[in-house]
């Protein structure tokens, strides 16, 4: 069998005023044709589990492309068109299709990316040949995707960390539809609501119980897999929100199916985990434990987390823990290329002043901070993750800095990127599990890695651009009347 295999993700926040283009993803991560093997084999990646079932099933793959870049704003046109074309040139003569995707891209001309692509697809391929999907569990899964695919595979934990078991069992089921043992097609369904089953944390009781259902559906063999999708809503998209995707041989039955799960997200609709607290409290609380700490507190700036397409800058928080003189702080990061280049040019082991953050948006989240401190260290920003989301895949965080201020040491980063791993922090020489405080620019994906090591958690709301504060952002796309924006 000849499968295509490719990942192209994004997820796009359309309220950022950075557009996403070729130079992004190649910042981050962008590997073709021969040079993708070596980058991801033997991972505990996606692409490293199509490659493992590609030798078991003695595929003959044909892999053009694998990118992905921060999430940010839409992706430009014309890097979407280079992307989509790269694949189609190959797809001639293939038995199957298995692709990796986020589920949320909006490009600069369409608010569903991915239905988009695969629509190009298929109709390059035809109807007969199967075409599998594994998704993000914070897709925006459309009707046109669901049409054009013949299954949709969502991940199954907030953190992700089982890209590579969806993508086994996406392999699995693509072997057996090309084998015609299986006919899949998918149902989707979803209800009007903009933001429910607590932003899709896998450890809270919706997620769970949902779960424990597709699990029981799948087991019993009403279905061949069920999906769940918690939406992404720092998109102004129509088709915005949660969603539940069930493949089956039967289109009817399927979508009984994920009509009644869809209930269950409708009547949970108001669940929330999520605790914030003050600034000033988490810092009095950061202040009063910092002497006696055995193990970080981690404060976590859930506002402008860049792995929801927060510019990664804002400098409320830190402005905070300066003025506060908090002692053995790990800080990461700020997303600030210029403020690195002139650390460079200072040198290590120099001291420098620096207007440092603030600069994409100063509205959101804080403005620039003069800073003077010693530049401790400069990488280049690549090194290889190995924890629960790394894979043992090579990150890139383009040319980074260690600047100690006082008692903090503050990671300043080129490419943008949430904290989700300790190497972000020890390839620059800092020991995350021995500070007193530790500061993360992340919701939910941090506690994968750092919460092992954490003393306590505290999530804090700086005002930066994914704050929570669904009214306050100038929704215009989004199907209407929806909760929580309307009374219904």
């Amino acid at each position: 069998m000849r499968v295509l295999v490719a990942e192209f993700m994004h997820e796009t926040n359309t309220f950022s005023v950075q557009a996403t283009d070729e130079s992004a993803f190649r910042n981050s991560c962008y590997y073709l044709d021969n040079d993708i093997p070596g980058a991801f084999a033997d991972t505990r990646t996606s692409m490293g589990a199509a490659f493992e079932a590609a030798e078991k099933f003695g595929w003959s793959v044909i892999h053009p492309i694998v990118t992905s870049a921060n999430p940010s704003g839409r992706v430009t046109d014309a890097f979407f068109d280079a992307v989509s074309e790269r694949i189609l040139n190959v797809c001639d003569g293939v038995d199957g299709v298995l692709l990796h995707l986020h589920g949320s891209m909006s490009t600069q001309s369409y608010d569903d990316g991915e239905g988009e692509l695969l629509a190009r697809i298929r109709s390059r391929i035809g109807i007969e040949t199967p075409m599998v999907a594994v998704l993000d569990l914070h897709a925006t899964l459309t009707q046109k995707m669901a049409d054009n695919a013949s299954s949709l595979i969502s991940y199954r934990t907030y953190p992700h960390i089982d890209q590579y078991e969806r993508t086994w069992q996406a392999a699995e089921l693509l072997e057996k539809a090309m084998l015609k043992q299986v006919t899949p097609q998918v149902a989707v369904a979803r209800r009007p609501i903009l933001y429910a089953l607590d932003g899709g944390r896998t450890t809270s009781p919706p997620m769970v119980e949902l779960l424990r259902r597709a699990d029981q559906i799948e087991a019993s063999r009403q279905a061949l897999v069920v999906s769940i999708q918690a939406g992404f809503s720092s998109a102004d998209v129509h088709d915005i929100g949660p969603s539940i995707a069930v493949t089956g041989n039967d289109r009817g039955a399927a979508q009984a199916i994920a009509e009644e799960l869809m209930d269950y997200v409708w009547e949970q609709r108001t669940f929330s985990s999520i605790q914030f607290t003050p600034l000033d409290e988490a810092i009095a609380t950061a202040k009063a434990g910092e002497a006696s700490a055995t193990k970080p507190l981690i404060i976590a700036d859930y506002s402008d987390n860049p792995g929801s397409g927060a510019y990664g800058d804002a400098t409320n928080l830190l402005e905070a823990v300066l003025a506060a003189d908090l002692k053995n702080v790990g800080f990461h990061a700020i997303c600030d290329p210029e403020a690195v280049l002139q650390a460079q040019a200072a040198g290590v082991g120099n001291r420098v002043t620096l207007q440092l953050g603030g600069k994409t948006d100063p509205t959101m989240g804080g403005g620039p901070l003069e800073v003077t401190g010693h530049v401790v260290a400069i990488t280049d920003g690549s090194f290889i993750a190995y924890g629960p989301m790394g894979g043992g895949a090579r990150r890139n965080y383009g040319l980074s800095l260690l600047l100690r201020v006082g008692g903090v040491e503050i990671i300043v980063i080129s490419h943008n990127g949430q904290a989700t791993d300790l190497g972000q922090f020890t390839s620059l020489g800092v020991d995350p599990t021995r500070k007193s405080t530790l500061i993360v620019k992340s919701m939910q994906h941090f506690r994968a890695a750092f919460e092992p090591i954490a003393r306590q958690i505290l999530e804090v709301d700086t005002g930066a651009l994914s704050t929570r504060n669904f009214k306050e952002r100038p929704y215009k796309s989004v199907r209407r009347p929806i909760w929580p924006l309307d009374a219904i």
